[in-house]
């Protein structure tokens, strides 16, 4: 509508106002109403695909633009948004939300571990920033589990496990067990129990192939766990040691029917009972270790047959290891409950305390 100005002088006309067709004056306006947004923004099917990847007839995925899904860190997202955006039709897909989302995984998601998605497997390294020689923490062991479950959710075949440092994991932390049940023991027994009790669960419910690298010495649970899984490879440099009496400490991770199994019961009451450490070629040559490799090579040798093994058939690996497995899961669970509750026993007794004061003094008077 153009306006006329009038004229200096004189009557002049003025039209009646014209109402709008929303029916409302000059001047007023429209009340807000908040209604469902329309779905016509919805990206065609077609585009998704190009986005995220589209699967091939094989039921591999192609790489996207992002390059190759990576976890922890790097966490694979691709599989899940992809499900989501068959459910809801109408979700909007941000490339730059993706990118962050991504980014922020990366940088927040473990603090003493490292995880890495490659190529047909998932690589869990232990990187403790809050223990010394990779030692076991209630909140390490949390980090780990959460890292298995991820592991058995997404398209991995298998998972390696290993370490950074010369260290592959010293155990449980005596210090850090002393100064938590110096507090409140008989809270802190309980929860640190229940923390090993799921560790060690994570283990033996894992239905994929554990693959475990030992780059150097291997002590108390860190040792125990090692029959819970599939294919364990050692340096030379690695050894291997159980010092629960040192500790006034009963056996863990399920070593008290792994290892008389494995090892003979001569040889496994002498570790349990006495502490002797063991070398890494005699582990292999008792069948806790599948094979010892130069220190030099070891990780290219690890990396070459863990990549040959991730090109098998997934259905294959994860029934071989339930055929394999199922027989003893009931009786390794039964196993890790009562060498649980014997922990907490000990944990909420003074005398447990007192032992492992003992040992932390010794262990300083050494160095």
């Amino acid at each position: 509508m153009t306006y006329k100005a009038p004229s200096q002088a004189g009557p002049h006309y003025v039209p009646p106002l014209r109402v709008s067709h929303n029916g409302l004056q000059n001047g007023q306006m429209e009340p807000l109403i908040y209604r469902p947004a329309a779905r016509s923004h919805r990206l065609p099917m077609d585009r998704v695909d190009g986005e995220l990847g589209d699967m091939d007839k094989n039921g591999q995925q192609f790489t996207t633009e992002l390059g190759s899904p990576l976890a922890n860190g790097k966490m694979h997202l691709h599989s899940s948004v992809k499900r989501k955006l068959a459910e809801e039709k109408g979700y909007v897909f941000d490339k730059r939300l993706r990118y962050n989302v991504r980014q922020n995984e990366s940088n927040c998601r473990f603090r003493d571990i490292v995880v890495r998605k490659e190529e047909g497997f998932t690589h869990v390294l232990l990187s403790s920033q809050t223990t010394d020689n990779n030692a076991l923490t209630p909140e390490i062991m949390k980090e780990v589990c959460r890292a298995l479950g991820n592991a058995a959710a997404d398209d991995s075949k298998l998972l390696l496990l290993s370490s950074v440092g010369t260290v592959f994991c010293s155990g449980l932390e005596p210090s850090y067990l002393i100064g938590r049940l110096s507090t409140d023991r008989r809270k802190e027994s309980s929860r640190i129990a229940d923390a090993v009790r799921d560790f060690v669960l994570a283990f033996i419910h894992f239905k994929k192939p554990i693959v475990v690298a030992i780059n150097g010495p291997a002590l108390g649970l860190g040792a125990s766990i090692l029959p819970l899984c599939d294919v364990v490879w050692a340096s030379e440099r690695a050894w291997f040691q159980t010092p629960c009496a040192a500790l006034h400490l009963t056996p863990s991770g399920c070593s008290s029917y792994t290892f008389p199994q494995i090892l003979g019961v001569a040889l496994a009451n002498e570790m349990l009972f006495c502490g002797r450490k063991l070398t890494a070629q005699e582990a292999c040559s008792r069948g806790l270790v599948s094979q010892v490799f130069w220190p030099t090579t070891f990780n290219q040798e690890v990396m070459l047959r863990v990549k040959e093994m991730a090109s098998c058939n997934a259905v294959v690996l994860e029934e071989s290891k339930c055929l394999v497995r199922s027989i003893v899961m009931s009786v390794l669970e039964d196993v890790n409950e009562k060498e649980c509750q014997m922990l907490k026993q000990l944990w909420c007794s003074t005398k447990g305390l007192e032992a492992l004061f003992s040992y932390l003094h010794n262990k300083t008077s050494e160095k």
